[in-house]
Parts: C-alpha cells; structure tokens; sequence
C-alpha cells in the first residue's frame, strides 16, 4: 500500500483530497513540518529528503511535488476519471496544466506573496496578468480548465486562491471556477 505522508493546513491537503476522490488505496500518514511562521519543527518519521510535504511513498518509487503525485495517482487509478490517460484527449493539455502549476503559477504566487519584483521574473515566468489571462483563456472553452472535464488539474490550480482569498482576482470567472472547485471537492470528500 502507498503511503503519502500530509501535514494538515499544508499544501499536501490537495493531495489528501485527491486520494479521497480516487478512492485510493493509500494509507495517509501525518508528520509535522517546519512553518512558514517558523513553528513546527522537521519529523524524523518524514521521508522527504527535504522534509516537506506531500510526499508519496509507493513500494520501490517515490514521488514529491504536487502535481507529480496527482499525475502518479491519476494514472494509478484511471477508472476516477479525474486525469486523462496517455491516448485520451485532454492529456497534453492535462500535464500543461499540471507542470504550468508547478513551474509558472506558484513562482508567481509566493512571488507576489512575498511583495518581489525583478525583469529576470518577468522574463523568465510572465507576470501575474499573463498567467491569469492563461486561466481565463482555458476557462472561456468550458467550466474547467479541461474544457468540459473537471481534473485534478483544477484541483491543483485553484488550491492557491482558495488559501489565499486576497489573491483571487476580480475576473468572474476565475472566482467562479474557484468556487466550482472548492464545491466540488467539498462534495466529494464529504
């Protein structure tokens, strides 16, 4: 049985979510972690070689980063149908998204979060505009960011704005998706 290990209020709660609406065999295993605030302390049970969280633990493999454990388990457990399989329309749009999180969104996130600016950010990452406008380009084809198909995509892209309400924008339709999101994990852990 995979073990994923989570700490609570953490970016690794995505990931809980995610095993809940896959139905996933994975055994959930809380460690603590060092806080942005500078409470908590690193676990010598957390696997992590960083001791961060999530972490995902699988026989022999190991896997770190959010959106590489919701490919993982995507993959793992196909029938939940909340990630396109190889061969399924949608997939290279589903690990755009899923590696844009990673690399373009959340850079930017924790950037204007911590109030720096640079031409090298902007040249390298965008700016925040062009990343919304991004998710308002995907949005304006459907419901999710897949079009007609909600993912673990949408999962992992609309995790900031709900932790951080301040940096929602005003486009109705990023809030709205927000909301969708928020709605439907809400639903389906419940």
């Amino acid at each position: 049985m995979a073990t994923l290990y989570h700490s609570p209020q953490t970016r690794s709660d995505t990931v809980v979510h995610l095993v809940h609406m896959l139905g996933a065999d994975v055994d959930i295993r809380e460690v603590t972690i060092t806080r942005q605030d500078g409470s908590g302390a690193a676990d010598a049970d957390n696997p992590h070689p960083e001791k961060k969280v999530p972490y995902l633990v699988d026989g022999a493999d190991t896997v770190r980063e959010r959106g590489a454990i919701m490919l993982y388990l995507t993959d793992k457990y196909p029938q939940a149908k909340l990630g396109p399989v190889v061969g399924e329309a949608g997939r290279g749009a589903y690990l755009s998204w899923l590696s844009y999180y990673q690399g373009v969104m959340e850079p930017l996130l924790i950037l204007k979060f911590a109030d720096l600016t640079h031409p090298a950010i902007t040249a390298g990452l965008g700016d925040l505009e062009r990343m919304l406008g991004q998710l308002d380009a995907a949005l304006s084809k459907g419901p999710w960011l897949l079009g007609e198909r909600f993912s673990a995509a949408d999962m992992l892209c609309a995790s900031p704005f709900q932790w951080f309400a301040e940096m929602l924008p005003t486009d109705p339709a990023i809030r709205d998706w927000v909301d969708r999101c928020a709605a439907k994990v809400a639903e389906a852990t419940a």
